[in-house]
């Protein structure tokens, strides 16, 4: 059973038998401190970590050697990771941007640089500037993966 189909209660006792039910002011039942990282399973990891190494610019993590075969880790930003996991065998159907993406924060005003930089190596992007200004520019990994890369906003 997954995690997001449980149902987060708090309950109060009251006296030895009553049962009260209490933290309705609570938004939620889970308390999310940070991102941690995001696994991708990949069909070639030599491809996929030269794409996110060369192109993305991330740089790599140290994986345990029982599992340098069939993963490779890199970090995203402080305390956040993406992981590239062997094993994928179908093709990713929802490449599309906009479907499921997961976007990455570039600096701000520094569109023309990596447009100019994706160009430059070849890669296919998408270009768009949003409502408030800011550009986002989409990238496809070698498995279908869209990533978008994401001016903070303006």
């Amino acid at each position: 059973m997954k995690l997001s189909h449980l149902p987060v209660l708090a309950l109060a006792f009251v006296g030895m038998s009553q049962v009260a039910a209490v933290a309705q002011d609570t938004p939620k039942g889970i308390t999310i401190l940070s991102y941690n990282h995001v696994g991708l399973a990949v069909k070639d990891l030599k491809v996929s970590a030269a794409f996110y190494r060369e192109i993305i610019g991330l740089s790599p993590v140290t994986v345990p050697d029982n599992l340098i075969s069939i993963r490779r880790w890199f970090q995203i930003a402080p305390g956040q990771e993406l992981h590239l996991l062997l094993g994928r065998k179908d093709p990713v159907s929802n490449n599309d941007k906009n479907g499921a993406h997961f976007s990455l924060t570039i600096p701000s005003n520094s569109a023309d640089g990596i447009e100019a930089f994706l160009k430059s190596k070849e890669v296919p992007y998408h270009r768009q500037q949003r409502f408030d200004g800011a550009y986002q520019i989409y990238v496809t990994d070698p498995d279908g993966y869209v990533i978008e890369l994401n001016e903070p906003k303006r």
